[in-house]
């Protein structure tokens, strides 16, 4: 018989049979594990630490959305063509933003034309140093400054469609006058227009190769 650490005698030799106490000697229960703190996800193309849905430095989809896609429908061909809005220029001069009076509109700014190919094109201006390469690209010249380095993603949708997302710009993208929410898609078709920084205007078109 052994006896338990309040003095009882017990037929177990790991638990009082009288009040349970585990008995001296016995084998200590295993601590149940810690429970392990979730790691940060990071982007697999440049390392960034995940915000959303888009990685906000090369617009990495991590939904890998990235199978095949239809780009175009019935043999339509989608453009998006850049310019120069003096309106919603001097829209964005009378919001007064802190670098307003610095940011001149352009003498001359033609229009330019990029194809909508693949399963996403990137909008913003080119960093080497932070390896943004966008498909629309908008260094200029003219350079509109209020225009992130990766401002804005346009997705293929499997409809052939199109689908344009914020993955957090410094100045926000509006479509046809309404502010995007941050990593939200919104669709986009013939005709809408997408305005960002302080004077850029994106028109989106549909005509046939």
């Amino acid at each position: 018989m052994a006896t338990c650490p309040q003095g009882h005698t017990s037929g177990d030799d790991e638990y009082c049979d009288t009040c349970g106490a585990q008995m001296a000697g016995a084998p200590a229960a295993s601590a149940a594990p810690a429970e392990a703190t979730p790691a940060v996800e990071s982007c697999p193309i440049c390392q960034t630490p995940r915000a959303g849905q888009f990685c906000e430095v090369c617009g990495h989809d991590y939904t890998g959305a990235s199978g095949p896609v239809i780009a175009s429908v019935a043999g339509a061909r989608w453009e998006a063509v850049t310019a120069a809005d003096r309106a919603y220029y001097d829209e964005v001069i009378a919001e007064g933003g802190p670098d307003a009076s610095a940011v001149a509109f352009p003498p001359y700014c033609p229009q330019r034309s990029f194809a909508l190919t693949g399963d996403q094109v990137r909008i913003g201006r080119r960093s080497r140093a932070r390896g943004v390469q966008p498909e629309i690209d908008l260094t200029g010249p003219p350079e509109d400054p209020g225009v992130s380095h990766l401002h804005a993603v346009l997705l293929a949708q499997q409809d052939g469609s199109w689908a344009l997302v914020d993955p957090g710009s410094a100045n926000g993208t509006r479509v046809n006058g309404k502010t995007l929410a941050v990593n939200v898609p919104v669709p986009v078709g013939a005709g809408d227009r997408v305005h960002l920084g302080a004077w850029t205007v994106i028109t989106i078109r549909e005509g046939t190769p």
